[in-house]
């Protein structure tokens, strides 16, 4: 599988045209640079391990970036693939339209797996359906003096709140990772766009604080 799409994502061009890195037989200094924009993944945590999704660990799992590091596309870490668009700014229509634009662009070589009632097929359950997370990475002091508070209102516009580098993690420097929650029952549209007005709300709380 690695094989398959590693060919596919260097044939990508225009904006997505950037490099794969097998995660096996790394150079120290490519691993470094990884490390230091943040793209490396390490091995699953002890739930992943219970599940067998790290088996033959490195084999068989790599990183794809463009050269604007703007486009990633992690092989086999947790599902076969996570696709990731991502940038500095608030510019959420740039940021979709890119992924969109990569999906269909591998979607041509590599037909994902969907059922017509659970939608694309995941690994992890909680991805089953558009299977889309979009998120932003953001400060906001003053609701996350109480980080309990924080998850209930966050909760009720159906967002969850991470730690900077997902699940199981804490926050670094007050910077939260807060995402949709719901990926079955409506559109990728519908997911982002309910990510995008839950967090104006809470900008909104937080500066009325």
């Amino acid at each position: 599988m690695e094989k398959k799409v590693s060919s596919t994502l260097t044939s990508l061009r225009g904006e997505l045209k950037g490099t794969y890195y097998p995660l096996t037989g790394m150079s120290k200094k490519v691993q470094q640079q990884l490390i230091d924009d943040h793209f490396l993944f390490k091995e699953g945590d002890r739930f992943l391990q219970a599940a067998n999704a790290c088996r033959f660990w490195p084999i068989g799992r790599g990183i794809y970036h463009n050269d604007a590091k703007t486009f990633l596309v992690w092989v086999n870490e947790e599902d076969h693939l996570r696709i990731i668009s991502m940038q500095k700014g608030g510019d959420l229509k740039e940021v979709y339209g890119r992924l969109v634009t990569a999906v269909k662009e591998i979607e041509k070589k590599l037909p994902f797996a969907r059922d017509d009632r659970f939608g694309y097929l995941t690994f992890c359950p909680t991805n089953l359906g558009t299977t889309i997370r979009a998120s932003v990475h953001i400060k906001l002091p003053k609701l996350a003096a109480n980080k309990q508070k924080l998850e209930k209102i966050a909760a009720k516009y159906n967002l969850q709140v991470r730690g900077t580098r997902g699940e199981h993690t804490e926050s670094e420097g007050g910077v939260y990772d807060i995402s949709n929650k719901r990926r079955l029952g409506l559109t990728e549209y519908q997911a982002v766009r309910e990510m995008q007005d839950g967090i104006l709300e809470l900008i909104k709380l937080e500066r009325d604080s």
